[in-house]
């Protein structure tokens, strides 16, 4: 059949004898119908089922991240409380360092005698106004000395191997009377547990 007739039998077919009609003819009609009835179950029935799919398969994807992050929690717990104690008794030796108000005093004469036994002469020493932060509570204390230069280091170093926590800032070292005669300006600052928090 070439196109003509087949064109021809197009203009001709009766739409009340169907079975009538040729058979490329019905082929065709019944591709047409499977296809455009494929597509309306496609578009009314599946596509908003295969749209919940997706989204129930990404949620499924993120629940077993979950329950893989939890199952490794879950597998390590004993390891885990016991890096919580470690943790807890490591806090309590550094809040033991940390002095409370009562201590102040002592930490004051700890430092006098350290800068002593390194040669220095106090010119003053100045409590600041105390700063809270989230944990603790610091408190600057301003100190004048005079000395020389190697008494300065071992002061220094004295003060650092203080048993309580205190960490030196601002140095401020300037020419005095003599050149073996220097004068420093520093800030010591300590800290204490903030008990309000």
């Amino acid at each position: 059949m070439d196109v003509k007739e087949f064109i021809d039998s197009l203009n001709n077919l009766d739409p009340e004898n169907i079975g009538g009609w040729p058979l490329p003819i019905k082929a065709l009609m019944w591709a047409v119908v499977l296809i455009a009835s494929g597509f309306a179950v496609y578009y009314f029935l599946l596509a908003d089922s295969l749209i919940m799919l997706d989204k129930e398969q990404q949620k499924e994807q993120e629940l077993m991240s979950s329950y893989e992050s939890k199952a490794h929690k879950a597998a390590n717990l004993d390891r885990l409380k016991q890096q919580m104690v470690d943790m807890e008794t490591s806090f309590g030796a550094l809040l033991r360092q940390l002095p409370s108000d009562t201590e102040v005093p002592g930490l004051l004469e700890d430092i006098s005698h350290t800068g002593l036994s390194a040669g220095l002469e106090f010119t003053s020493i100045n409590l600041g106004a105390e700063t809270a932060r989230e944990f603790y509570v610091e408190l600057p204390i301003e100190i004048k000395v005079k000395g020389g230069y190697h008494s300065f280091g071992a002061f220094v170093s004295g003060v650092s191997a203080l048993p309580r926590i205190v960490t030196l800032h601002n140095f401020a070292i300037a020419t005095g009377e003599s050149p073996n005669n220097l004068e420093m300006t520093i800030t010591a600052r300590t800290y204490r547990y903030n008990d309000q928090e």
